[in-house]
């Protein structure tokens, strides 16, 4: 019996929630493991009427589930990164979910933007640690409101931090048993202190893994090789703030916000899934917005949970609906309502 705390969210959010679920159900009943889910109000609206966000009695909460199930923060009428940060980052931070995984899958060539690109040369995955770096908070100003006025960001990354991540992105590249490639992914060249870090820690964690293939990228040229090489990749390995850009384009040349999801890992803890489009208000109540990468989260909450089989299930009927039924994965372009790309997937289950 798998506990799933649900966060339907903001925006488009509880629409795309209700369609995972769906197909969350389906695949209970087809592969014989039962859930019960409680949802969570951590919304712009509930902030707005009371001032409250995550707090740290609902993190305490939260750690007896099994895995947490996110729609999408963000609301027009809040200050933007109050409800990210305060839920968000919050959640990230608090639970210690210090892999942001990204799958960046091409599921149909209809969809893909490149000129002459196959799913078999869109196949990779973004290890990006998510705990630490720039993300972290931590800076200062000084003559704040001045023309003197100096701004500080710092990235801060620890040893302990950087290698866990980076351990994490070998044993992936070992269980996914592709290419068996590693690439990190980095500034070694201008960003002289994080990124010394990062290339020694990974040289080391390396000599534990002979049988993975290593090599190395700035982050500009990643970006260069994702549009003109997508097939030299495997497995990749980044920093916080790398990751957070680089997974955004991935999800573009896999066709896009409505089919990428990632997951927010704590190997040892609560994981959260979520669709990465973001909360998309402008389409909110319309049942035109794509629930497919909320889907596909789903499908990746089960696979961590240790449902392999309903995990790839999922996944192969989201695959089937993309290729045979959507004329598009953007909002109001399918062919077919939210609802109805829900129940598509259900029928392909």
């Amino acid at each position: 019996m798998y506990k799933i705390a649900v966060i339907p969210g903001d925006g488009t959010g509880p629409e795309v929630v209700r369609e995972g679920l769906k197909c969350l159900s389906a695949a209970g009943k087809k592969f014989k493991f039962q859930y019960e889910a409680k949802e969570f109000d951590f919304s712009g609206r509930r902030y707005l009427a009371t001032g409250k966000l995550v707090e740290d009695k609902d993190v305490e909460e939260l750690k007896k589930y099994s895995a947490i199930y996110l729609g999408a923060v963000g609301d027009p009428e809040v200050k933007p990164g109050i409800i990210e940060t305060g839920v968000l980052l919050k959640l990230r931070f608090a639970l210690d979910q210090y892999i942001n995984l990204r799958p960046v899958k091409l599921y149909s060539s209809a969809f893909c933007p490149l000129k002459d690109k196959k799913p078999e040369d869109i196949d990779f995955v973004v290890v990006r640690e998510n705990s630490e770096g720039l993300y972290k908070g931590m800076g200062e100003f000084k003559a704040k409101g001045t023309e003197d006025e100096v701004a500080i960001q710092i990235s801060y990354n620890t040893r302990k931090g950087v290698e866990r991540c980076i351990r994490y992105a070998f044993e992936y590249c070992r269980k996914r048993n592709k290419k068996k490639k590693l690439t990190l992914c980095g500034k070694t060249n201008v960003l002289t202190y994080a990124w010394d870090l990062w290339e020694r820690t990974f040289n080391a964690v390396a000599k534990d893994y002979p049988d993975i293939t290593t090599d190395y990228a700035h982050v500009d040229a990643t970006t260069m090789w994702f549009v003109k090489n997508p097939e030299w990749f495997d497995v990749i390995v980044t920093d916080n703030m790398f990751g957070d850009i680089i997974t955004d384009l991935g999800a573009m040349i896999q066709g896009g916000m409505g089919i990428a999801a990632g997951g927010n890992i704590n190997p040892q803890g609560v994981s959260m899934f979520e669709p990465i489009g973001g909360s998309a208000p402008k389409y909110t109540g319309k049942n035109v917005i794509n629930p497919l990468a909320a889907i596909c989260a789903a499908g990746m909450m089960l696979e961590n949970l240790g449902e392999e089989k309903a995990g790839k299930a999922v996944e192969q009927a989201v695959i089937k609906v993309a290729n045979k039924k959507l004329k598009s994965l953007a909002a109001g372009k399918m062919g077919y309502s939210t609802a109805q790309v829900g129940d598509l997937v259900v029928e392909n289950l």
